[in-house]
C-alpha cells in the first residue's frame, strides 16, 4: 500500500483543497430568531410514531413557534407530568411513550390549541 499524505482537513472532515486566505474559520449559518407566540395563539399537533426508533413508541407534539429556552422549560414540566424522558428536536417535542391523552389535557391547562392527529 502507498503512503497516504498529510493533508489538513476542514470542520466537516472534508480535505482542503485549496485555500487562498490561510486558515479559514467555518461557522455555522446564523438561525432567525423565532418569535416567541403566546400560547393561544399556537395550534399544536400531537402525535405517536414508531419510525425510526426500533419499534418503540414516542409521541411528537409539533407545531411550535416559541425560543428554544420556553421549549426546555415545557418539555420539562410535560416530562414530569407523563413519568417519562423527552427531547426536543427541530421545534418539535418528543416524548417517550404513547401519552397522547394526558399531553393533550396538560396541553390545554396550559393554555395550548392542541389536537390529536394520526389516528
Amino acid at each position: 500500500m502507498g503512503k497516504q499524505k498529510n493533508t489538513p482537513i476542514n470542520a466537516k472532515g472534508d480535505r482542503l483543497v485549496y485555500s487562498d486566505f490561510g486558515d479559514r474559520q467555518y461557522t455555522a449559518a446564523t438561525e432567525r430568531a423565532v418569535p416567541d407566540l403566546p400560547p393561544q395563539q399556537q395550534d399544536l399537533r400531537i402525535q405517536a410514531s414508531r419510525k425510526g426508533r426500533k419499534g418503540k413508541t414516542v409521541t411528537i407534539v409539533s407545531g411550535f413557534q416559541s425560543s428554544p429556552a420556553t421549549l426546555a422549560t415545557l418539555l420539562k414540566t410535560l416530562k414530569s407530568q407523563c413519568g417519562a424522558g423527552g427531547t426536543v428536536k427541530d421545534n418539535t417535542l418528543e416524548i417517550q411513550g404513547d401519552h397522547g391523552d394526558t399531553l393533550l389535557q396538560a396541553l390545554s391547562k396550559l393554555g395550548y390549541r392542541a389536537k390529536k392527529s394520526g389516528g
